[in-house]
């Protein structure tokens, strides 16, 4: 049965942006573009429609999953059996090497086991203070711009995210401006994010990939702000000697495996400061962007949502943030996440055999659990391409199938940091919408786009006005 129906339709119905559905699949000639051009372009209408399909292409053996019950299999039950697969570790790897988001086996645990006191719930709570200096600092950015002004929201949202990590992972700053190191991870996603035909086909490294861009330039960029942010910190905690650390990258520096007792190697160490920048701010910023463009199209229930801001900040944005009153703001943003995944496919290779439901899976075999097609399929969700954020609302959020909503994956590879994003998305999202309101810029076509992340093409510009406390217009 779907999840969660919504029983009253809204005033207005908005189905956002997607790319159209081929009707069946795609030849071998036209996947292949559609991977280089926009890889959510590939999912055929049957794909939001089926629960499984298995079928052989120029990516050899490949079974997508879509019931809640096979994705669960995968994911948890028999995760043992299933790898990071090929196609995956060639576009990610010559940039993040073997950081938390691509090792595997037994360096993957241990990496797993060292890093996870970095986000516990309590050290998420004491980063807030740090998010709310963000959100104000975000505010009396945008105090000079006069009203009307045309604003790139994508690019303001990965600057302000930089800025939650630079105070709270980074506190000595990136040692780079901040605008370039948003511009060069931009570029390079992009790059990276482009799927070769060659690399689909499983072409070696070597073979020349003509038409993509190198991003030598952005790697060496990011290899010389790490070891200046990497140096400055050693030397800090050298200084302290032993006094205990409470930045997030004191920490990785300190962490342990606790059943070894080691400590991360060198590249690991890098690698996963690569990741933290790539992962801990392009995913929410992509996320919060979202959040705004799809909030101007229910012009109603943005203003319930700017009610319910006013009402619960109405003595203003301070820490502690009481962020479970503020259930429209996330329900806002659970929804964006649900049509924009910021990870649009999880896929896996098998090691050995399985059997998932009555389908036979082989080694070798790529798995594909697609969070844009999972949290967009008719058999999993009610009215699956509408805006609906009243779905996640109290009441109606328990009805959700915890493997029909998967936007920070599941099992033990789920996103280490996404208790800390969250509660970075809800405090920014409130503190930009107690004091603006944004409206689609004319003339402009939003389209979104998967390089490596969920990411609208050509970015975001919309129309920013200034908003008082509890206007009702």
């Amino acid at each position: 049965m779907p999840a969660s129906p919504i029983e009253t339709p809204p005033p207005r119905i908005f189905r956002p942006p997607s790319p159209p559905r081929p009707e069946g699949p795609l030849g071998p000639l036209a996947f292949l573009y559609g991977m280089w051009r926009n890889p959510l372009s590939t999912w055929s209408r049957q794909s939001f429609e089926l629960p499984f399909i298995q079928a052989e292409g120029v990516m050899g053996r490949v079974a997508v999953l879509n019931e809640p019950a096979a994705i669960k299999r995968v994911l948890v039950d028999n995760v043992a059996n299933y790898r990071k697969d090929a196609l995956q570790l060639r576009v990610l790897q010559p940039g993040l090497g073997h950081g938390l988001l691509t090792a595997e086996g037994d360096e993957w645990k241990a990496q797993r086991r060292a890093l996870a006191p970095l986000f516990t719930p309590r050290l998420v709570d004491s980063f807030e203070p740090a998010m709310v200096e963000c959100a104000t600092w975000l505010d009396e950015r945008w105090a000079p711009l006069r009203d009307g002004r045309r604003l790139d929201v994508s690019a303001e949202m990965s600057r302000v995210t930089l800025e939650v990590l630079q105070r709270t992972i980074f506190p000595a700053g990136l040692k780079r401006d901040p605008a370039d190191f948003a511009r060069a991870m931009s570029r390079y996603f992009d790059s990276i994010g482009q799927i070769h035909p060659f690399d689909a086909m499983g072409l070696p490294a070597w073979t020349p990939r003509i038409g993509k861009r190198d991003t030598k330039r952005e790697l060496a960029f990011f290899a010389e702000a790490i070891a200046a942010i990497v140096g400055e910190r050693r030397a800090s905690m050298a200084r302290e000697g032993a006094a205990p650390t409470r930045d997030l990258l004191g920490m990785l520096l300190a962490a342990r495996d606790p059943q070894t007792g080691e400590g991360l190697g060198e590249h690991e160490i890098n690698a996963n400061i690569l990741t933290f920048i790539g992962a801990g701010h392009e995913t929410t910023a992509a996320a919060l962007t979202w959040s705004l463009y799809l909030l101007s199209q229910r012009p109603e229930w943005r203003r319930e949502v700017e009610v319910e801001v006013d009402d619960v900040l109405r003595e203003g944005l301070r820490s502690p943030v009481p962020v479970d009153k503020l259930t429209k703001t996330q329900a806002t943003f659970e929804e964006a996440l649900r049509l924009y995944p910021p990870a649009a496919t999880l896929s896996r290779e098998a090691i050995g055999p399985d059997t998932i439901g009555d389908r036979a899976i082989r080694a070798g075999d790529t798995v594909i659990v697609s969070p844009w097609v999972v949290q967009r399929h008719k058999l999993l969700w009610e009215r699956p391409d509408e805006f609906l954020p009243e779905r996640f609302m109290p009441g109606e959020r328990e009805k959700i199938d915890r493997y029909a909503y998967i936007p920070f994956g599941a099992g033990p590879r789920v996103c280490i940091g996404m208790g800390f994003a969250m509660r970075e998305a809800i405090i920014l999202l409130a503190s930009i919408l107690r004091g603006h309101r944004f409206d689609p810029a004319p003339g402009h076509k939003v389209e979104p786009v998967q390089r490596i992340t969920t990411r609208p093409k050509g970015g975001m510009p919309m129309i920013a006005r200034r908003r008082v406390a509890n206007e009702r217009a």
